[in-house]
């Protein structure tokens, strides 16, 4: 490869703004492996991986036995995909929005690596824009745990006139449980007393996988 042909020789001369994904992925992964170099290795995962939206969900532990990855590749990859959500929570002019079941998903992807149960919100400004998320509860999701109250306690706090519930399945399967639609029923409850709507409850499964309960009519 050329010297003036480099990602990070491009990115110094004319910014990252001109590099393609593959360029941009190449410049954090450095090297590629025998036979292959460090742009080919790119461009074969991100088209492995579903570009870059599918290759921020794939869990680390199947990132990093992909060829040419590495638990080191893999973590910097997850790191960098990490920051880039919490800039975009952080940034008030550049908050998301959320449209979809699939906008909450994306922005809670990283409940797929956990290999606890846990349960979080995306608290929501009365244009669906996301304020903050919180953790609410780590460990088995039902209702002789959950404390109804202190789940709604950071919307209080923060002003939110929304929130989006979600939890994750460690086995991988985003398949709605009768203990999940009893607690959505109750948590639904508890937000039109807080005048908060409860507009969705997401269960995170792996691969990119997951559930709407809304969606399906389950506690709404």
């Amino acid at each position: 490869m050329q010297h003036n042909e480099r990602p990070r020789e491009r990115l110094q001369q004319f910014g990252a703004g001109v590099l393609s994904d593959a360029e941009l992925l190449a410049i954090l992964l450095r090297t590629g492996y025998k036979g292959v170099n460090v742009i080919d290795l790119s461009a074969e995962l991100l088209e492995q991986c579903g570009r870059l939206p599918g290759l921020a969900r794939v869990p680390y532990n199947e990132l990093s036995h992909l060829k040419g990855i590495g638990p080191a590749k893999a973590a910097e990859l997850h790191a960098c995909f990490e920051l880039g959500r919490r800039v975009a929570l952080a940034s008030p002019e550049e908050k998301p929005r959320i449209h979809s079941p699939a906008d909450a998903a994306q922005l809670l992807s990283d409940m797929a690596r956990l290999e606890q149960e846990e349960m979080r919100t995306l608290l929501l400004d009365t244009k669906n824009r996301v304020l903050g998320r919180a953790r609410v509860y780590q460990g088995s999701v039902h209702t002789t745990v959950v404390r109804i109250g202190e789940l709604f306690r950071d919307a209080v706090r923060q002003n939110a006139t929304g929130i989006i519930l979600a939890h994750n399945h460690p086995s991988g399967d985003p398949t709605p449980s009768p203990e999940d639609a009893a607690i959505t029923r109750e948590i639904v409850k508890a937000g039109q007393l807080l005048d908060i709507d409860v507009l969705d409850h997401l269960v995170i499964g792996a691969q990119g996988k997951f559930v709407s309960l809304k969606e399906r009519g389950l506690g709404f």
